[in-house]
């Protein structure tokens, strides 16, 4: 472990005491390459850890003493793993890990029960670990800008997701499971190989109001002819009406058909 070196007058001491007293540690855009010891002397109620934009490529096993961590922010740093210690952060709800080298998420990320949001954006993932499925608290899941070439099977158990981001990845085919996701509002897959979506993805997943496809082999004709497309298209409109009414802007070319005609 390192020690951190503060341009200002601020002291180990009085960092400590604010970070304990306020329940966020937050040391963005530190130039840290490890995570400072004083961090490990905080008190376990910690609720929040923010270490974006820095050089971290190890979190240290002893990140399991916050047992009270709802969000643990490592965006844009050098991480490739993950410690095996994880499952202790039993009240993480938000991990953000976007911007890394993580090849492989661990077994383990099926232990944060009340995660909620999981956002795991430009890395090098070539796959998701099953155990994810048991994320049932799960509503957002960012895996854009990987090397994923496919989605697991048990991604269709995160019953409470409402919102799936794949931009950018290699995926060919989509698990049937994808049908069981009721509160699923949002499913974004631009820029990969997909050629066609499960028979019944319209039909069985109600709550569902965007779809984003740009850039995939599959055809209008092809989403068009989907069981229940008519009753999807309503509750498209009805989101941007709701939109509109709100004085939300849309783009120049008015509604996205979210696929490439």
């Amino acid at each position: 472990m390192g020690c951190f070196c503060s341009k200002s007058t601020d002291s180990r001491t009085s960092r400590i005491g604010r970070w304990n007293a306020t329940g966020i540690v937050a040391l963005r855009d530190s130039k840290l390459k490890v995570l400072p010891d004083e961090v490990l002397e905080v008190n376990n109620n910690v609720r929040t850890i923010d270490l974006t934009n820095n050089n971290i490529s190890v979190l240290p096993p002893d990140i399991s003493k916050f047992v009270q961590l709802q969000r643990l922010v490592l965006a844009n740093n050098v991480l490739q793993r993950l410690p095996n210690t994880l499952p202790s952060l039993r009240s993480l709800k938000i991990l953000t890990l976007d911007g890394n080298k993580i090849n492989t998420l661990p077994d383990e990320v099926g232990s944060l029960s009340k995660l909620e949001q999981l956002s795991v954006s430009g890395n090098l993932l070539t796959c998701l670990p099953d155990t994810i499925g048991k994320l049932h608290n799960l509503s957002l899941l960012n895996v854009s800008s990987n090397k994923l070439k496919s989605l697991p099977a048990s991604i269709g158990s995160c019953t409470a997701l409402e919102e799936l981001q794949a931009n950018d990845n290699n995926i060919e085919e989509l698990p049937a499971s994808l049908c069981n996701l009721n509160h699923l509002k949002s499913l974004v897959l631009n820029n990969n190989r997909v050629n066609q979506l499960p028979q019944n993805l319209l039909k069985d997943c109600k709550s569902l109001q965007n779809i984003a496809l740009h850039c995939n082999p599959i055809t209008v004709d092809q989403f068009q002819q989907m069981t229940a497309f008519v009753e999807f298209e309503e509750r498209r409109k009805k989101k941007y009406d709701k939109q509109i009414n709100s004085n939300v802007l849309m783009n120049s070319k008015g509604l996205d058909e979210g696929i490439d005609l």
